[in-house]
Protein backbone atom coordinates (compact mmCIF):
# COMPACT_ATOMS: atom_id res chain seq x y z
CA UNK A 1 0.00 0.00 0.00
CA UNK A 2 1.45 3.08 -1.14
CA UNK A 3 0.64 5.84 1.58
CA UNK A 4 1.59 9.06 -0.18
CA UNK A 5 -1.35 8.69 -2.51
CA UNK A 6 -3.89 6.86 0.15
CA UNK A 7 -7.71 8.59 -0.68
CA UNK A 8 -8.81 6.14 2.00
CA UNK A 9 -8.73 3.53 3.95
CA UNK A 10 -8.59 -0.25 2.93
CA UNK A 11 -11.28 -2.37 4.54
CA UNK A 12 -8.90 -4.57 6.06
CA UNK A 13 -7.78 -1.67 8.50
CA UNK A 14 -11.71 -1.32 9.66
CA UNK A 15 -11.44 -5.54 9.98
CA UNK A 16 -8.42 -5.16 12.37
CA UNK A 17 -9.89 -2.63 14.35
CA UNK A 18 -12.99 -4.42 14.80
CA UNK A 19 -10.93 -7.11 16.30
CA UNK A 20 -9.10 -5.20 18.29
CA UNK A 21 -12.26 -4.48 19.92
CA UNK A 22 -12.94 -8.01 20.87
CA UNK A 23 -9.70 -8.67 22.19
CA UNK A 24 -10.91 -6.27 24.73
CA UNK A 25 -14.88 -7.59 25.75
CA UNK A 26 -15.40 -9.28 27.84
CA UNK A 27 -16.83 -13.61 27.10
CA UNK A 28 -20.37 -13.69 26.20
CA UNK A 29 -20.70 -9.59 26.07
CA UNK A 30 -22.04 -7.61 23.06
CA UNK A 31 -21.22 -4.40 21.76
CA UNK A 32 -23.82 -2.00 19.70
CA UNK A 33 -22.82 1.18 17.70
CA UNK A 34 -25.46 2.99 15.70
CA UNK A 35 -24.73 5.03 12.54
CA UNK A 36 -25.68 8.79 12.19
CA UNK A 37 -29.44 9.95 10.96
CA UNK A 38 -29.68 12.36 7.76
CA UNK A 39 -30.70 15.88 9.78
CA UNK A 40 -33.04 18.12 8.41
CA UNK A 41 -32.20 21.41 7.42
CA UNK A 42 -35.68 22.59 6.31
CA UNK A 43 -38.66 21.20 4.90
CA UNK A 44 -37.77 18.34 2.30
CA UNK A 45 -34.72 19.66 2.73
CA UNK A 46 -31.25 17.74 4.59
CA UNK A 47 -27.67 18.54 5.65
CA UNK A 48 -25.19 16.61 3.64
CA UNK A 49 -24.65 13.29 5.68
CA UNK A 50 -21.88 12.66 7.60
CA UNK A 51 -21.28 9.16 9.97
CA UNK A 52 -21.16 8.89 12.96
CA UNK A 53 -17.03 9.05 13.91
CA UNK A 54 -17.44 5.89 15.71
CA UNK A 55 -19.75 3.82 13.43
CA UNK A 56 -17.27 4.95 10.77
CA UNK A 57 -14.33 3.60 12.47
CA UNK A 58 -15.34 0.29 12.92
CA UNK A 59 -17.29 0.01 9.66
CA UNK A 60 -16.29 2.41 6.58
CA UNK A 61 -19.93 2.25 5.73
CA UNK A 62 -21.62 5.76 4.92
CA UNK A 63 -25.55 5.48 5.21
CA UNK A 64 -27.61 6.54 7.52
CA UNK A 65 -30.09 3.99 9.83
CA UNK A 66 -27.85 1.20 10.46
CA UNK A 67 -26.87 -0.61 13.39
CA UNK A 68 -23.49 -2.62 14.22
CA UNK A 69 -23.79 -5.21 16.11
CA UNK A 70 -20.30 -7.46 17.67
CA UNK A 71 -20.68 -10.33 19.40
CA UNK A 72 -18.11 -12.16 20.98
CA UNK A 73 -19.11 -15.62 23.04
CA UNK A 74 -16.05 -18.23 23.50
CA UNK A 75 -14.36 -18.44 20.07
CA UNK A 76 -17.85 -16.94 18.40
CA UNK A 77 -16.65 -13.19 17.17
CA UNK A 78 -19.65 -12.10 15.14
CA UNK A 79 -19.76 -8.68 13.45
CA UNK A 80 -23.34 -8.34 11.84
CA UNK A 81 -24.59 -5.03 10.41
CA UNK A 82 -28.32 -3.97 10.30
CA UNK A 83 -28.80 -1.93 7.31
CA UNK A 84 -31.63 -0.26 4.87
CA UNK A 85 -32.30 -2.86 2.00
CA UNK A 86 -31.76 -1.80 -1.88
CA UNK A 87 -35.62 -0.20 -2.57
CA UNK A 88 -35.55 1.07 -6.48
CA UNK A 89 -37.91 3.64 -5.69
CA UNK A 90 -35.83 5.14 -2.93
CA UNK A 91 -32.67 4.93 -4.37
CA UNK A 92 -34.02 6.67 -7.79
CA UNK A 93 -34.89 9.66 -5.70
CA UNK A 94 -32.20 9.46 -3.24
CA UNK A 95 -29.29 7.34 -4.42
CA UNK A 96 -27.93 3.91 -4.18
CA UNK A 97 -27.83 1.46 -0.85
CA UNK A 98 -25.42 -0.82 -0.32
CA UNK A 99 -27.90 -3.47 0.36
CA UNK A 100 -28.29 -6.07 2.87
CA UNK A 101 -26.90 -9.10 0.19
CA UNK A 102 -23.77 -7.02 -0.79
CA UNK A 103 -22.56 -5.50 2.93
CA UNK A 104 -21.04 -8.77 4.04
CA UNK A 105 -18.42 -8.85 1.07
CA UNK A 106 -18.68 -5.82 0.71
CA UNK A 107 -17.61 -4.77 4.38
CA UNK A 108 -15.79 -7.88 5.44
CA UNK A 109 -18.59 -8.45 7.83
CA UNK A 110 -19.79 -12.21 8.50
CA UNK A 111 -24.06 -11.23 8.57
CA UNK A 112 -26.21 -8.50 7.61
CA UNK A 113 -29.79 -8.30 8.31
CA UNK A 114 -32.84 -5.63 7.16
CA UNK A 115 -32.94 -2.89 9.89
CA UNK A 116 -36.60 -2.93 10.15
CA UNK A 117 -35.96 -6.30 11.83
CA UNK A 118 -33.86 -5.09 14.44
CA UNK A 119 -36.12 -5.45 17.18
CA UNK A 120 -36.67 -9.03 16.67
CA UNK A 121 -33.15 -10.41 15.36
CA UNK A 122 -31.47 -8.56 18.24
CA UNK A 123 -32.82 -10.96 21.36
CA UNK A 124 -32.68 -14.10 18.95
CA UNK A 125 -28.73 -12.64 18.52
CA UNK A 126 -27.90 -12.15 21.76
CA UNK A 127 -30.23 -14.51 24.20
CA UNK A 128 -26.93 -15.97 25.87
CA UNK A 129 -24.60 -13.14 26.42
CA UNK A 130 -24.69 -11.51 29.85
CA UNK A 131 -22.99 -8.31 29.25
CA UNK A 132 -24.06 -5.18 26.95
CA UNK A 133 -21.52 -2.48 25.45
CA UNK A 134 -23.09 0.66 24.32
CA UNK A 135 -21.29 4.32 23.54
CA UNK A 136 -23.95 7.39 25.48
CA UNK A 137 -25.58 8.98 22.16
CA UNK A 138 -27.71 12.56 22.04
CA UNK A 139 -29.17 11.14 18.86
CA UNK A 140 -32.64 10.61 19.42
CA UNK A 141 -33.22 7.12 16.85
CA UNK A 142 -30.11 5.41 18.79
CA UNK A 143 -31.03 6.72 22.43
CA UNK A 144 -34.87 4.78 21.59
CA UNK A 145 -32.81 1.60 20.42
CA UNK A 146 -30.33 1.92 22.85
CA UNK A 147 -32.47 1.52 25.52
CA UNK A 148 -34.35 -1.10 24.41
CA UNK A 149 -31.32 -3.01 23.85
CA UNK A 150 -30.86 -1.78 28.13
CA UNK A 151 -34.15 -3.47 28.54
CA UNK A 152 -33.56 -6.98 27.76
CA UNK A 153 -33.58 -9.49 30.83
CA UNK A 154 -30.68 -11.51 30.21
CA UNK A 155 -28.31 -8.77 30.09
CA UNK A 156 -27.06 -8.72 33.95
CA UNK A 157 -24.07 -6.01 32.97
CA UNK A 158 -24.00 -3.08 31.00
CA UNK A 159 -20.36 -1.59 30.08
CA UNK A 160 -19.31 2.25 28.60
CA UNK A 161 -18.12 1.14 24.81
CA UNK A 162 -16.55 4.85 24.42
CA UNK A 163 -13.91 3.23 27.06
CA UNK A 164 -12.45 0.84 24.59
CA UNK A 165 -13.33 3.34 21.58
CA UNK A 166 -11.64 6.28 22.60
CA UNK A 167 -8.56 4.64 23.48
CA UNK A 168 -7.77 2.73 20.47
CA UNK A 169 -8.96 6.21 18.38
CA UNK A 170 -6.41 8.35 20.32
CA UNK A 171 -3.85 6.57 18.65
CA UNK A 172 -3.20 7.11 14.89
CA UNK A 173 -2.07 3.84 12.48
CA UNK A 174 0.30 4.63 9.83
CA UNK A 175 -2.59 4.85 7.07
CA UNK A 176 -4.55 6.94 9.37
CA UNK A 177 -1.47 9.67 9.83
CA UNK A 178 -1.16 9.59 5.63
CA UNK A 179 -4.62 10.80 5.64
CA UNK A 180 -4.09 13.25 8.27
CA UNK A 181 -1.29 14.45 6.31
CA UNK A 182 -3.23 15.47 3.33
CA UNK A 183 -5.89 17.08 5.24
CA UNK A 184 -3.61 18.66 7.05
CA UNK A 185 -1.88 20.02 3.27
CA UNK A 186 -5.22 20.83 1.97
CA UNK A 187 -5.70 23.27 5.05
CA UNK A 188 -2.58 24.80 4.87
CA UNK A 189 -3.20 25.39 0.82
CA UNK A 190 -6.67 27.07 1.24
CA UNK A 191 -5.24 29.07 4.51
CA UNK A 192 -2.01 30.31 1.88
CA UNK A 193 -5.23 31.37 -0.49
CA UNK A 194 -6.90 33.14 1.69
CA UNK A 195 -4.11 35.44 2.60
CA UNK A 196 -2.53 35.97 -0.89
CA UNK A 197 -7.49 37.17 -1.69
CA UNK A 198 -7.57 39.17 1.47
CA UNK A 199 -7.77 42.83 0.67
CA UNK A 200 -9.53 45.77 2.58
CA UNK A 201 -13.55 45.58 1.96
CA UNK A 202 -13.80 42.42 0.81
CA UNK A 203 -16.52 40.32 2.83
CA UNK A 204 -15.47 37.60 5.67
CA UNK A 205 -17.82 35.12 3.74
CA UNK A 206 -15.73 35.95 0.47
CA UNK A 207 -12.72 34.49 1.73
CA UNK A 208 -14.52 31.59 3.79
CA UNK A 209 -16.24 31.09 0.06
CA UNK A 210 -11.85 30.83 -1.32
CA UNK A 211 -10.97 28.52 1.34
CA UNK A 212 -13.65 26.24 0.85
CA UNK A 213 -13.25 26.59 -2.83
CA UNK A 214 -9.33 25.32 -2.00
CA UNK A 215 -10.50 22.40 -0.11
CA UNK A 216 -12.63 20.95 -2.99
CA UNK A 217 -9.69 21.43 -5.74
CA UNK A 218 -7.62 19.23 -3.42
CA UNK A 219 -10.46 16.57 -3.18
CA UNK A 220 -11.55 17.90 0.43
CA UNK A 221 -15.42 18.62 -0.29
CA UNK A 222 -16.28 19.02 3.32
CA UNK A 223 -14.83 21.36 5.95
CA UNK A 224 -13.94 19.59 9.76
CA UNK A 225 -15.97 22.26 10.97
CA UNK A 226 -17.34 25.71 9.89
CA UNK A 227 -14.91 28.03 9.31
CA UNK A 228 -14.52 30.82 11.47
CA UNK A 229 -12.74 34.42 9.20
CA UNK A 230 -12.95 37.06 12.19
CA UNK A 231 -12.01 40.66 11.00
CA UNK A 232 -11.10 43.00 13.61
CA UNK A 233 -12.56 42.73 17.22
CA UNK A 234 -14.63 39.32 15.71
CA UNK A 235 -11.21 37.88 16.48
CA UNK A 236 -12.27 38.18 19.97
CA UNK A 237 -15.50 35.74 19.30
CA UNK A 238 -13.74 32.47 19.75
CA UNK A 239 -16.11 30.42 18.21
CA UNK A 240 -17.68 33.18 15.36
CA UNK A 241 -19.19 31.84 12.03
CA UNK A 242 -21.10 34.67 11.02
CA UNK A 243 -18.47 35.63 8.78
CA UNK A 244 -21.10 38.31 7.76
CA UNK A 245 -18.96 41.66 8.03
CA UNK A 246 -16.43 44.04 5.80
CA UNK A 247 -13.01 43.63 6.28
CA UNK A 248 -11.15 46.95 7.38
CA UNK A 249 -7.95 48.29 6.47
CA UNK A 250 -6.05 48.39 9.55
CA UNK A 251 -7.76 45.33 11.21
CA UNK A 252 -6.30 41.58 11.78
CA UNK A 253 -7.85 38.65 10.08
CA UNK A 254 -7.56 35.32 12.42
CA UNK A 255 -8.74 32.29 10.19
CA UNK A 256 -9.47 29.37 11.81
CA UNK A 257 -10.56 26.30 9.20
CA UNK A 258 -9.80 23.01 8.18
CA UNK A 259 -10.26 20.60 5.36
CA UNK A 260 -12.19 17.38 5.81
CA UNK A 261 -10.45 14.98 4.22
CA UNK A 262 -11.41 11.28 3.77
CA UNK A 263 -13.34 11.74 7.16
CA UNK A 264 -10.25 13.12 8.90
CA UNK A 265 -9.76 16.53 10.35
CA UNK A 266 -7.35 19.52 9.47
CA UNK A 267 -6.93 21.94 11.95
CA UNK A 268 -5.10 25.46 11.51
CA UNK A 269 -5.68 28.91 13.00
CA UNK A 270 -3.75 31.86 11.15
CA UNK A 271 -3.69 35.40 11.77
CA UNK A 272 -2.55 38.06 9.43
CA UNK A 273 -3.14 41.75 8.61
CA UNK A 274 -6.08 42.78 6.54
CA UNK A 275 -3.52 45.37 4.47
CA UNK A 276 -0.33 42.83 4.07
CA UNK A 277 1.03 44.91 6.97
CA UNK A 278 1.35 44.41 10.83
CA UNK A 279 1.02 47.72 13.08
CA UNK A 280 3.19 48.12 15.71
CA UNK A 281 0.76 46.99 18.26
CA UNK A 282 -0.26 44.57 16.23
CA UNK A 283 2.93 43.14 16.02
CA UNK A 284 3.59 42.99 19.78
CA UNK A 285 0.55 41.20 20.10
CA UNK A 286 0.96 38.73 17.38
CA UNK A 287 5.18 38.07 18.71
CA UNK A 288 3.69 37.27 21.99
CA UNK A 289 1.37 34.38 20.65
CA UNK A 290 3.86 33.35 18.00
CA UNK A 291 6.89 33.06 20.73
CA UNK A 292 4.07 31.28 23.42
CA UNK A 293 3.24 28.48 20.37
CA UNK A 294 6.70 27.57 19.53
CA UNK A 295 7.66 26.99 22.94
CA UNK A 296 4.49 25.24 23.44
CA UNK A 297 5.62 22.83 20.20
CA UNK A 298 9.33 22.32 21.27
CA UNK A 299 8.12 20.93 24.69
CA UNK A 300 5.26 18.71 23.08
CA UNK A 301 7.47 15.39 22.84
CA UNK A 302 6.32 11.87 24.43
CA UNK A 303 6.38 12.23 27.98
CA UNK A 304 5.47 15.82 28.37
CA UNK A 305 1.93 16.35 28.86
CA UNK A 306 -0.61 19.40 28.24
CA UNK A 307 -0.71 20.42 31.57
CA UNK A 308 2.48 21.22 32.07
CA UNK A 309 3.10 23.25 28.73
CA UNK A 310 0.08 25.31 28.89
CA UNK A 311 1.60 25.98 32.21
CA UNK A 312 4.87 27.40 30.19
CA UNK A 313 2.71 29.05 27.62
CA UNK A 314 0.56 30.95 30.50
CA UNK A 315 4.31 32.02 31.76
CA UNK A 316 5.36 33.40 28.53
CA UNK A 317 2.16 35.59 27.84
CA UNK A 318 1.52 36.54 31.59
CA UNK A 319 5.52 38.07 31.45
CA UNK A 320 4.65 40.01 27.91
CA UNK A 321 1.48 41.23 28.48
CA UNK A 322 3.09 43.04 31.63
CA UNK A 323 6.27 43.77 29.43
CA UNK A 324 3.50 45.12 27.15
CA UNK A 325 1.61 47.58 29.55
CA UNK A 326 -1.64 45.25 29.38
CA UNK A 327 -1.46 43.54 32.96
CA UNK A 328 0.13 44.62 36.01
CA UNK A 329 1.67 43.44 39.20
CA UNK A 330 3.50 40.21 40.38
CA UNK A 331 3.87 37.62 37.48
CA UNK A 332 3.62 34.21 39.87
CA UNK A 333 0.31 36.83 41.77
CA UNK A 334 -1.41 36.99 38.66
CA UNK A 335 -0.71 33.11 37.12
CA UNK A 336 -2.37 32.35 40.29
CA UNK A 337 -5.04 34.50 40.37
CA UNK A 338 -5.47 33.69 36.74
CA UNK A 339 -5.38 37.39 35.82
CA UNK A 340 -4.71 36.24 31.95
CA UNK A 341 -8.50 35.05 31.82
CA UNK A 342 -9.83 37.62 30.43
CA UNK A 343 -7.25 37.32 27.52
CA UNK A 344 -6.86 33.54 26.89
CA UNK A 345 -9.43 31.79 28.19
CA UNK A 346 -9.36 28.25 26.87
CA UNK A 347 -7.03 25.39 26.68
CA UNK A 348 -3.60 24.81 24.41
CA UNK A 349 -4.97 22.72 22.07
CA UNK A 350 -7.07 19.44 21.59
CA UNK A 351 -6.66 15.82 20.05
CA UNK A 352 -7.32 15.23 16.47
CA UNK A 353 -8.84 13.20 14.02
CA UNK A 354 -12.20 11.88 12.89
CA UNK A 355 -13.84 14.84 14.70
CA UNK A 356 -11.90 18.21 15.17
CA UNK A 357 -12.59 17.60 18.72
CA UNK A 358 -11.29 14.32 18.59
CA UNK A 359 -11.79 11.16 21.26
CA UNK A 360 -9.45 10.67 23.97
CA UNK A 361 -9.06 11.05 27.56
CA UNK A 362 -6.84 13.90 28.13
CA UNK A 363 -6.16 12.30 32.09
CA UNK A 364 -3.84 9.93 33.67
CA UNK A 365 -6.64 7.99 34.51
CA UNK A 366 -7.88 6.25 31.29
CA UNK A 367 -11.56 5.43 32.44
CA UNK A 368 -12.13 9.01 32.61
CA UNK A 369 -13.96 9.38 29.53
CA UNK A 370 -14.50 13.00 29.63
CA UNK A 371 -12.90 15.00 27.12
CA UNK A 372 -13.55 18.58 28.38
CA UNK A 373 -11.59 17.55 32.16
CA UNK A 374 -10.06 20.26 33.46
CA UNK A 375 -7.08 17.53 34.11
CA UNK A 376 -4.90 17.43 31.29
CA UNK A 377 -1.88 15.40 32.69
CA UNK A 378 -1.79 12.55 30.85
CA UNK A 379 1.87 11.94 29.32
CA UNK A 380 2.03 12.12 25.06
CA UNK A 381 2.72 9.35 23.24
CA UNK A 382 3.89 8.19 19.78
CA UNK A 383 1.03 8.27 17.67
CA UNK A 384 -1.08 10.92 19.16
CA UNK A 385 -1.97 14.02 17.13
CA UNK A 386 -2.42 17.29 18.62
CA UNK A 387 -3.24 20.83 18.15
CA UNK A 388 -0.93 23.46 19.32
CA UNK A 389 -3.27 26.65 19.48
CA UNK A 390 -2.52 29.27 22.23
CA UNK A 391 -4.27 32.61 21.88
CA UNK A 392 -4.43 36.49 22.84
CA UNK A 393 -8.09 38.21 22.33
CA UNK A 394 -7.86 41.69 23.56
CA UNK A 395 -11.64 42.38 23.00
CA UNK A 396 -12.77 45.98 23.11
CA UNK A 397 -14.13 46.15 26.26
CA UNK A 398 -11.22 45.67 28.65
CA UNK A 399 -9.05 47.98 30.46
CA UNK A 400 -6.10 48.13 28.18
CA UNK A 401 -3.93 50.52 26.22
CA UNK A 402 -6.04 51.49 23.36
CA UNK A 403 -3.68 50.74 20.87
CA UNK A 404 -3.86 47.03 21.70
CA UNK A 405 -7.71 46.71 21.63
CA UNK A 406 -10.00 44.57 18.98
CA UNK A 407 -6.53 42.36 18.61
CA UNK A 408 -7.45 38.99 18.65
CA UNK A 409 -4.62 36.12 17.79
CA UNK A 410 -4.32 33.08 17.74
CA UNK A 411 -1.79 30.36 15.91
CA UNK A 412 -2.53 26.78 15.62
CA UNK A 413 -1.15 23.95 14.26
CA UNK A 414 -1.61 20.05 13.83
CA UNK A 415 1.17 17.85 15.32
CA UNK A 416 1.75 14.25 15.43
CA UNK A 417 3.44 13.03 18.78
CA UNK A 418 6.63 10.63 17.44
CA UNK A 419 8.54 8.60 18.65
CA UNK A 420 11.65 11.06 18.43
CA UNK A 421 9.36 14.39 19.35
CA UNK A 422 7.26 15.66 16.86
CA UNK A 423 6.13 16.17 13.22
CA UNK A 424 4.09 19.44 12.72
CA UNK A 425 1.86 18.27 9.75
CA UNK A 426 1.00 22.10 8.96
CA UNK A 427 4.10 23.82 8.92
CA UNK A 428 3.52 24.79 5.35
CA UNK A 429 1.32 27.67 6.37
CA UNK A 430 3.74 30.57 6.67
CA UNK A 431 3.41 31.83 10.72
CA UNK A 432 6.49 34.42 10.76
CA UNK A 433 5.11 38.16 10.27
CA UNK A 434 7.71 38.77 7.46
CA UNK A 435 6.97 35.42 6.39
CA UNK A 436 2.93 36.70 5.35
CA UNK A 437 3.79 40.30 4.53
CA UNK A 438 5.99 38.55 1.67
CA UNK A 439 3.15 36.15 0.76
CA UNK A 440 0.28 38.90 0.99
CA UNK A 441 2.48 41.14 -1.45
CA UNK A 442 2.75 38.70 -4.11
CA UNK A 443 -1.05 39.08 -4.63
Amino acid sequence: MDLAYLTELPMAEFAERRRRVFTQMANNSVAVLFSAEEQTRNNDCNYPFRQESNFWYLTGFNEPSAILVLIKQGDRQESVLFLRPNDPLMETWHGRRLGIEKAPSALNLDKAFDIADFEKIFPELTQNLSCLYLRPTQQDCAKARAEFCAKLPHFSEQENFALILDEMRLFKSRAEIALMQQAAQISALAHIRAMRETRPNRMEYEIASEILHEFNRHGARYESYGSIVAGGENACILHYTENDQPLKDGDLLMIDAGAEFAMYAGDISRTFPVNGKFSDAQKDIYQLVLTAQKRAIELLVPGNCVQDVNAEVIRIMVEGLVELGVLHGDVETLIQNEAYRPFYMHSLGHWLGLDVHDAGSYSKDRNNADRNSKKRDRPLEPGMVITVEPGLYLSEKLDIPEKYKSIGVRIEDDILITEYGNKNLTSAVPKEMEEIEALMAEK
